[in-house]
């Protein structure tokens, strides 16, 4: 007994890890196809086959497509809110935040134009039940973060007031990047400098 125990431990952990890798393997092919075709083109088939792996192995981890993307996702979000929570971590004052946050705003559509497979994905959000859910998840989260930035530059102001405008102004963000893409580079700049400084302005003088 006390020698079956270890022996069990140590085979379960590789088996762990390749399933990591593998997971990891998908994900990068699917991410590799969606960028050559876009994530309409992509089918199940074509990711086991880059990925080496039988289409049976393929749905073991995803059960279709959907979850391939929402899976990818759910990463450039998460990537998303670690930028968004450092940018803001350190605001005190008014000025941090109209720095802070207009050099987010950029930086992030910075990533909308840099990763075809981003752009590929939100731009059909409106579409997918499972994405919109994901979207509405993530401004909320990204609210929270830019609420509490403006609290500690004004600490007298409502509070649920903060939570809800900074909510909105989050998705309504995500909702410029969208738009920005879908345009002529050119007008899409001058979108996204737009919301910027109706942002900080309701920032500002909230």
């Amino acid at each position: 007994m006390n020698e079956i125990g270890p022996i069990e431990s140590v085979r379960r952990e590789p088996t762990q890890k390749r399933s990591r890798e593998r997971v990891e393997r998908i994900l990068s092919c699917a991410s590799t196809l969606i960028e050559k075709s876009g994530s309409d083109a992509m089918r199940m088939s074509d990711v086991a086959e880059m990925a080496g792996i039988s289409i049976g192995s393929l749905y073991q981890y995803f059960p279709d497509k959907g979850a391939i993307i929402r899976t990818l996702a759910e990463r450039y979000n998460v990537l998303g809110q670690q930028c968004i929570a450092e940018g803001l971590q350190d605001v005190q004052g008014r000025e941090d935040l109209r720095r802070a946050f207009g050099e987010l705003i950029d930086v992030y559509y910075a990533m909308f134009l840099a990763e075809p497979v981003m752009r590929d994905i939100w731009s059909g959000t409106q579409a997918d039940k499972a994405l919109r859910d994901i979207d509405l998840a993530d401004s909320r989260i990204n609210g929270a973060v830019l609420a509490a930035a403006r609290a500690r530059v004004d600490p007298k102001a409502d509070r649920d007031e903060l939570e809800a405008s900074s909510f909105l102004i989050m998705q309504l963000g995500e909702a410029t990047m969208r738009l920005a893409i879908s345009v002529e580079r050119k007008e899409g700049d001058a979108l996204v400098e737009h919301f910027k400084r109706m942002v900080l302005r309701e920032m500002m003088e909230g």
